[in-house]
């Protein structure tokens, strides 16, 4: 899905918006842990074409990333060129990425933008956490974004917000939407329509599946994996998590001391 969704990924996201939005929690939850971002290495474990990763690179932090796809990951580095950041990017997927890094540990850790989800099982779960730990340096941070799922399964919320993008002379339309399966997985949609110059609109629908795991056993699988001082937020503002009505579920966590 996300190897032929690479080039038009970026018009999924108002990131201007977003990272205006997002940037500033995420600098405070970093800088907690010392006050010179240069002094500061922070993985970004799913970086897709690196835009968080390049917003925090401007901030000083020292930036690497990480990402399943090599087209993302092509992406990123050409964006990164762009901005005229160089980043530490690896192409490696979720319980292989201490190893990638052959034992270099960070003083943050993030997940965002409901990649964590993309895991298949409980298992994979747990194993991409372990693998998270082993990357986050002791008394330091993970942190996750992801939808919040104790609402998108119980109310079975199916769609989510389409975008309208203009390109030159390309016009995209994305549709994102869930189907419920009986397992418990949810497959996730993209129906993009697409028009360059011609009356006609191409349609193309690309699908993957989400493990979608709610607030009280993300929380479990945190703690096993070796994280304490477990917060939960609703959202990047720091809103208090609330099952029934938040949007996302934010989590911050602390590797425990050696």
């Amino acid at each position: 899905m996300y190897e032929h969704l690479a080039p038009v990924y970026d018009y999924f996201v108002d990131w201007k918006s977003r990272l205006t939005y997002e940037l500033p929690f995420l600098i405070k939850e970093i800088s907690n842990l010392g006050e010179n971002p240069h002094e500061l290495k922070v993985l970004d474990a799913a970086c897709g074409t690196g835009r968080h990763a390049i917003a925090l690179a401007n901030e000083g932090f020292q930036m690497s990333g990480a990402d399943l796809y090599p087209e993302m990951v092509s992406q990123a580095l050409a964006n990164a060129f762009a901005a005229d950041q160089n980043l530490n990017l690896k192409t490696v997927g979720f319980g292989n990425m201490a190893k990638a890094f052959n034992g270099e540990q960070f003083d943050a850790l993030l997940c965002l933008g409901n990649s964590l989800p993309h895991v298949q099982s409980q298992k994979e779960l747990a194993d991409a956490l372990a693998d998270f730990a082993a990357l986050v340096k002791p008394g330091c941070i993970m942190i996750l974004q992801s939808r919040n799922f104790d609402r998108v399964v119980k109310y079975k919320l199916r769609w989510m917000d389409p975008q309208a993008v203009d390109d030159k002379n390309k016009h995209y339309i994305f549709f994102r939407f869930y189907d419920f399966l009986p397992n418990g997985l949810i497959q996730f949609n993209i129906l993009t329509l697409s028009q360059d110059g011609l009356p006609n609109w191409q349609t193309e629908l690309d699908s993957t599946l989400l493990y979608p795991t709610i607030s009280d056993r993300l929380l479990e699988e945190i703690k096993k994996a070796g994280f304490d001082e477990v917060r939960f937020y609703g959202n990047m503002a720091g809103d208090s998590f609330e099952p029934e009505t938040s949007s996302d579920l934010v989590v911050v966590a602390r590797k425990k001391m050696a």
